[in-house]
């Protein structure tokens, strides 16, 4: 029977002092196209609990949209992004604490604390507790996960518009056989990570 993330974390922070606490998750770090993106959510003692969160990948996508938009308006939320082409010159874990280190910063208050999923920021002079599976924990780390992820399948939706005939819109860019085939047909587009070995290695000459 699978646990539901609870604030253990956040409220052990609360009590040594720590006021507002951000949990951190990212989306997006092993497709082939398109950016990665982290959410951070800001938790306080006055944070409304109850919205009952889950590790996105366990949730429908209506599920998911229905939390990601309750969330968003009941507790302070952040958004960043690494694009393709940071990925592609850093590599996507300099991506991936790129993106997050966004997030945090687009917090309308910025945290004391940090809870992240299994990331740790050392730029950041500030308290963190990376967590192994913290999205299936961790209340504010799972509210992230949700929110990272509906706004990633909303900009792979947007990429499918602009770049018809690979189908990101179903399959986010992950390497299906579908967008393996499509990518034999068509080649890459811009939002594709050609520092992937799939892509790097069909390029070659």
């Amino acid at each position: 029977m699978r646990t539901r993330p609870s604030r253990d974390y956040e409220q052990a922070l609360h009590a040594a002092g720590h006021e507002l606490v951000a949990g951190i998750d990212e989306v997006g770090r092993g497709p082939l196209a398109g950016p990665v993106v982290a959410a951070a959510v800001l938790a306080s003692p006055d944070t409304p609990w109850d919205t009952p969160v889950a590790d996105s990948k366990q949730l429908t996508p209506a599920a998911r949209l229905r939390l990601a938009t309750e969330l968003v308006a009941r507790v302070p939320c952040g958004l960043g992004l690494a694009t393709v082409a940071e990925i592609d010159e850093l590599g996507i874990a300099a991506a991936t604490r790129l993106a997050m280190t966004r997030a945090i910063r687009a917090l309308p208050r910025q945290p004391t604390a940090l809870l992240i999923d299994a990331v740790r920021l050392p730029h950041l002079p500030i308290e963190q507790r990376p967590i192994i599976h913290g999205d299936a924990q961790c209340w504010t780390i799972a509210a992230a996960s949700i929110v990272a992820k509906v706004e990633r399948d909303r900009l792979m939706d947007e990429l499918d518009r602009r770049h018809p005939g690979y189908g990101l819109a179903r399959h986010k860019g992950y390497a299906t056989p579908e967008h393996i085939d499509a990518l034999g047909r068509l080649g890459p587009s811009p939002e594709h990570r050609r520092s992937f070995a799939p892509l790097r290695l069909a390029l070659l000459p």
